[in-house]
């Protein structure tokens, strides 16, 4: 009998019966209803998380923002419900308290009353963070606190991104500010740069003046102490001066009488002798005296009065003077009076003049100096107020001029600086399809293990009919390998077309998972040809050690180390890093290179197993040729 005869009749004793087909078309369809249920119901469960209930606790009070209140929890849960990520519901903390503990909710998320004033205390002598409270409830889904804690991540992150672009914000502002009064600082410093220049240039003339003035100021001082000493005996000799002016007017006044008087006299004799003429004349007239002798003493008696009126009139001319000269000397005495009595004080005012002088000259002297101190100095005022203008003009340069807008987009740059840019050499696309190379592998090993359920290792028949130990294994081999290669296709067709996640070499790929379940019938049969009932058990266990090993769900890197160095053993995971790189798209050479080593084990395998065969078959009895419906 040839091996696919002995696969014909092992296929015809799996349908014999109703039970038998019933039987057998129920364990071929373990690995499709475990692989392919599975993986329908996770296709993308992060896709999701909106229906998932979460309760929502805003018990913030806000804080006082001018003549508002502002309630940053109130914001946070209006973002949080707009987004959508969860299916918030925004109730009280008795509500929630109550639907968490009954299962209405799968975690709570609360902002405490001192939400905002947290927040806002970087701006206050106390700092403090903002607590954020996460309540979950493991009796209602132990995942449900992995999920609330990313829900509470993001609430984080998105209250970080505000008080940041809050933050950034207001310093930019800032610096506008400080910047607009730099601008004015620098101008005002290079108006005082001007001004020091100016000041330094009228301290340079002060002090050329000063030392003018210093000079004058001691001549001044020289000639006020000469003055000082060639006054000194000036009010004794105005005194003396007053003194002989007093008896000059005096005496004048004594002549000018006299010469009043003398005045006098000399009209009356005048008025006299116009009398005396007429009488005379008429005397003589009445005497009868000759008429020449009355005309020659009428000439000779006007020629008397002319001469006495000539006197008369020197005389009348000389008291006039002599009155004017009186007049004079009087109001010589009366100033020279007044310059003595004024000249003391004047005495004074020289020898305080001088003393004065003598001041200003030293003054005038610590002025130069002053002066000369005022212009050095302004000189290094110059300087420092151009250093200081020079410096907040750099500083100006050093801030940037932005506008409103510009600082708002930049206060949004700030509160998120980075933008994840993700480049995938390969993507799986989902959830699901990124488990799905982990469960079609188990899948494969599963239906293997369960056909075995109802297959015979090696057929007593075969171990007759064949008598070769290699084809007796191969034969009892290639009946789980074919109906496996059918599972993994009905599987493949409900992954790729029915659950439609995308393969990058489908034909491959199964290719891949078909040389698994071949694998992992030769392993089975080897186990089952050695140790028997034992051997099945042990398959059960080898799934389960694989299950952990293949490294399907977390990174095999993160095992214990004994369990790590299994991961590059065992044939799972040479199935699931294969299926990986030909369903996503990866590197070929290493598909290949997972292919080589299943093949490598099912080499060995079906070696091993016939090792096993060839030792049954050294001892056969008649019973081994009656047929049996099962193993």
């Amino acid at each position: 009998m040839k091996i696919p005869q002995m696969i014909r009749a092992e296929f015809a004793r799996l349908w014999a019966t109703k039970m038998a087909r019933l039987a057998f078309v129920a364990l071929m369809c373990v690995p499709l209803l475990y692989g392919g249920l599975y993986l329908w119901a996770n296709q993308d469960p992060y896709a999701r998380l909106d229906q998932v209930p979460v309760a929502l606790v805003v018990a913030d009070t806000g804080v006082d923002e001018g003549d508002d209140v502002r309630v940053i929890g109130d914001e946070v849960a209006e973002n949080l419900i707009e987004d959508g990520s969860f299916d918030w519901h925004r109730v009280s903390a008795e509500d929630a308290e109550r639907g968490i503990e009954n299962g209405v909710y799968d975690f709570t998320v609360t902002l405490p009353a001192d939400f905002s004033e947290a927040l806002q205390s970087s701006q206050t002598d106390d700092p403090h963070r903002a607590d954020v409270v996460l309540t979950t409830n493991d009796a209602n889904s132990y995942l449900a606190t992995t999920i609330g804690e990313q829900a509470v991540q993001r609430i984080q992150k998105q209250v970080v991104q505000s008080v940041n672009r809050e933050a950034a914000k207001s310093l930019l502002d800032g610096i506008s500010q400080v910047r607009g009064s730099l601008v004015e600082a620098t101008d005002g410093a290079g108006a005082l740069t001007d001004g020091a220049a100016t000041a330094r240039d009228g301290a340079g003339k002060l002090h050329v003046g000063s030392q003018q003035a210093a000079e004058g100021s001691g001549r001044l001082a020289s000639g006020l102490g000469e003055l000082r000493d060639a006054t000194a005996s000036l009010p004794q000799s105005t005194e003396t001066l007053a003194d002989g002016a007093a008896q000059v007017a005096a005496g004048n006044a004594r002549v000018a009488q006299y010469g009043r008087e003398a005045a006098g006299a000399s009209q009356r004799a005048l008025d006299a002798l116009a009398q005396d003429r007429s009488a005379i004349l008429q005397d003589l007239a009445n005497a009868k005296v000759d008429q020449s002798v009355i005309d020659r003493v009428s000439a000779a008696m006007d020629r008397a009065g002319g001469d006495l009126s000539a006197v008369n009139g020197q005389v009348q001319g000389a008291s006039a003077q002599l009155d004017t000269l009186a007049n004079g000397a009087q109001q010589v005495a009366d100033g020279s009076r007044r310059l003595a009595d004024a000249t003391p004080q004047l005495a004074n005012g020289i020898a305080t003049a001088s003393d004065g002088a003598i001041a200003l000259d030293g003054g005038l002297a610590q002025l130069v100096d002053g002066s000369s101190s005022l212009e050095s100095g302004l000189g290094d005022l110059t300087d420092g107020a151009g250093q200081l203008r020079d410096g907040l003009a750099e500083g100006v340069e050093a801030l940037p001029d932005s506008s409103d807008e510009l600082r708002a987009a930049q206060a949004d740059n700030i509160a998120s600086p980075v933008d994840v840019q993700t480049s995938r050499v390969t993507s799986a696309g989902s959830y699901g399809a990124g488990l799905a190379p982990f469960f079609m592998s188990l899948a494969a090993w599963i239906g293997i293990y369960a056909l075995f359920l109802i297959l015979k290792p090696v057929s007593r028949r075969a171990v007759t009919a064949l008598h070769t130990p290699l084809r007796v294994t191969l034969a009892g081999w290639a009946t789980p390998a074919l109906l496996g290669a059918t599972q993994m296709l009905a599987l493949f067709a409900i992954v790729a077309f029915a659950l439609r996640f995308d393969f990058a070499h489908p034909v491959a790929a199964y290719g891949t998972i078909a040389l698994a379940s071949a694998t992992f019938a030769a392993i089975i049969l080897a186990l089952n040809v050695w140790l028997g009932s034992v051997g099945q058990f042990l398959g059960l266990v080898l799934m389960v050690v694989q299950l952990v090993t293949a490294g399907g769900t977390f990174p095999w890197q993160t095992l214990p180390p004994s369990l790590a160095t299994l991961h590059h053993w065992l044939p799972m995971s040479f199935a699931v890093d294969g299926l990986r790189q030909l369903m996503y798209g990866g590197d070929l050479a290493d598909a290949a290179s997972e292919a080589l080593k299943l093949a490598l084990v099912l080499v060995i395998a079906v070696l091993v197993a016939a090792l096993g065969v060839a030792k049954t078959m050294r001892s056969r009895t008649l019973k081994d040729l009656q047929p049996s419906l099962i193993g």
